[in-house]
């Protein structure tokens, strides 16, 4: 039994390692002084995010573009500046944990 539970413990860590993982990510790339889970701040919130691209199975693929590149125009006048210290990689797990954010 113990070693059930242990199991089911270590499991329920293994699972949520990503989503902690890519908060840390997000912080430590800067993301969170112009973005928030719940609100907006200069940019929009991630669950807003996550709203707008529900059902697109493309959005991964943008916002990891956009993250990267920058844009404008699809949350107002200000522009969201390009993050060249993200690589691909981080871009892409950046990019579905905002889709996650729901």
């Amino acid at each position: 039994m113990k070693v059930f539970v242990a199991a089911a413990v270590a499991a329920g860590l293994l699972s949520a390692a990503p989503a902690f993982a890519s908060a840390d990510l997000a912080k430590a790339k800067n993301c969170l002084a112009c973005h928030a889970v719940d609100k907006k701040l200069v940019g929009p919130s991630y669950q807003d995010v996550a709203k707008k691209y529900a059902g697109d199975a493309g959005a991964a693929a943008k916002l990891a573009e956009k993250i990267q590149k920058g844009g404008s125009g699809v949350w107002g006048t200000m522009p969201m500046p390009a993050n060249p210290q993200v690589n691909a990689e981080e871009a892409k797990t950046l990019a579905a944990w905002v889709l996650s954010q729901k």
